[in-house]
């Protein structure tokens, strides 16, 4: 039997591609239905029942292109449903559907520590960064970073010829900062490059959270050299701290600003660091068993929702998002039932998830 691979990989990609769908009812569809063929199928008479009728499925022709555009930038689609995807990822509540990697997958499954910073660091604290990703490098931990200017760069060149993971806001095919050109692509030859946006994507201020996340979902634990108060670099620490990973800050003079961020984290519980050993402390004790095979909590069961349950759920919606663990204690439903009702608002476009597994109704 012909190997039905591109086929499937289309279902999955049209099936992302189409409007309303987030990493939440991207698994949801795939738990309820199986294949993503058949959660195709279904998404109009879902979307309907959400109070939608003219939903528009992904065109299959771009589709096509883009798996086409990806084969030939030498990279290939990595989905959520494939044993090569990364567990601790996978794990998280956010986990990007699909992947674009180009490089070493078999980096996705060792231990990865994530190392970031400020874009205008000090000269010394990029010194220490790439000291910092060379030791632990050489002991044998992935680094991971974002491939920004100051800190990140720093990171990587010190992994470089070991072991380094560089997840970039752009597509697969864009550079950025441009002067890191050559060092992304030496990443994607002899390390790992990952991205979630489609080729040819600019890296736009929207898209970098979302790149944060997945640096902090492939790693055990964080480490922050440099940052200000309100610096990305921090939003990745939070989701590593929400995710319950380990958090870690190099400390810095109260006089420096770029110090600010990092002295905060450690007043609020991150654990300071002053070397690799240091880090390794704090992650080597981590069940390598849990990192092979994380519990996945994100893909319940599901029951039809009659229009008297579908309403109570929406009487208990509003702008503020709440949590769906209260929605569901509010309502008295199930958690199927109300996770199908939630599924079908999505669809329809009338509901919007936030962080932390809360929602809000739109319109």
């Amino acid at each position: 039997m012909a190997d039905r691979e591109p086929d499937r990989h289309a279902a999955k990609l049209r099936l992302l591609r189409t409007p309303n769908i987030g990493p939440v009812s991207y698994r949801q569809l795939l738990a309820r239905f199986g294949t993503a063929e058949a959660a195709l199928e279904a998404l109009p008479m879902l979307a309907a029942r959400g109070g939608r009728r003219d939903v528009r499925l992904a065109d299959p022709r771009q589709v096509e292109q883009e798996l086409r555009t990806i084969e030939r930038l030498g990279a290939r689609p990595l989905f959520v449903d494939e044993p090569a995807y990364p567990a601790l990822l996978r794990a998280t509540e956010s986990a990007p559907p699909m992947l674009i990697v180009r490089g070493d997958l078999s980096l996705l499954s060792r231990q990865a520590i994530a190392i970031v910073g400020a874009r205008n660091a000090s000269a010394a604290a990029c010194r220490f960064a790439r000291g910092l990703a060379r030791e632990l490098a050489t002991e044998g931990a992935v680094v991971v970073s974002g491939l920004a200017r100051g800190i990140d760069t720093a990171a990587h060149v010190g992994a470089l010829g070991n072991r380094t993971i560089g997840v970039i806001a752009s597509g697969i095919d864009v550079s950025y900062p441009p002067e890191n050109a050559e060092l992304q692509e030496k990443i994607a030859t002899d390390e790992l490059l990952v991205a979630e946006q489609p080729p040819g994507t600019d890296p736009l201020a929207r898209h970098f959270p979302s790149r944060n996340r997945i640096i902090a979902g492939l790693s055990l634990g964080t480490v922050v050299v440099e940052a200000a108060p309100k610096s990305g670099s921090l939003i990745t620490a939070r989701i590593a701290a929400e995710l319950g990973r380990e958090v870690m800050a190099v400390p810095g003079s109260p006089l420096d600003p770029r110090a600010q961020g990092c002295n905060l984290l450690i007043r609020e519980g991150a654990t300071l660091i002053q070397n690799a050993a240091d880090v390794l402390e704090q992650i080597r004790p981590i069940d390598a068993r849990a990192v092979a095979q994380p519990v996945d909590r994100f893909e319940p069961a599901f029951e039809d929702v009659s229009e008297t349950e579908l309403r109570a759920v929406i009487d208990l919606l509003g702008p503020t998002p709440v949590q769906v663990d209260e929605v569901i204690r509010l309502s008295g439903l199930p958690s199927p039932v109300v996770q199908s009702a939630l599924l079908e608002l999505e669809l329809a476009g009338r509901l919007e998830r936030h962080a932390g597994g809360k929602v809000s109704l739109l319109g």
